[in-house]
């Protein structure tokens, strides 16, 4: 399987509801890592699994309208905890969707699969990962 993985930042506040988050329930910054990696069991004609140009754009554009936002404030994320490993599929979906249209400079029917890994620090960090299409 091949793979390309592009890697931005962003940097947030949010709180949690719920005991299981202790302390985290209060307001809180992080400053996030995030990998995304497209996976095709081929490269193209080019060489290439996707454009990592194009991919990171996309990635940059998913980043945007959170970096720097206070989430519990964020309209989509209304009454969501927006744990590490909720953001990850939350970005998941916007790259698929991305792949699926060609939108990463390969038509989406050759990729794969995507992963998207979260870290909060050096010691914690959640990934989600998924098919781009239902298996056959």
């Amino acid at each position: 399987m091949f793979a390309v993985e592009v890697r931005d930042h962003i940097m947030i506040a949010h709180s949690f509801r719920g005991a299981v988050f202790g302390p985290a329930q209060a307001l809180h910054g992080a400053t996030f890592v995030v990998d995304a990696a497209v996976f095709s069991t081929s490269l193209d004609e080019n060489g290439i699994v996707i454009d990592i140009g194009r991919a990171h754009e996309v990635l940059k554009s998913l980043l945007a309208p959170i970096n720097y936002r206070n989430l519990d404030e964020v309209e989509l994320f209304k009454g969501q905890n927006t744990t590490t490993e909720f953001l990850t599929k939350y970005l998941f979906d916007g790259l698929a969707k991305a792949a699926r249209n060609g939108e990463l400079g390969r038509k989406g029917e050759d990729l794969d699969s995507i992963k998207v890994l979260i870290s909060e620090s050096h010691v914690a960090r959640a990934w989600y990962e998924g098919k781009l299409w239902p298996q056959s």
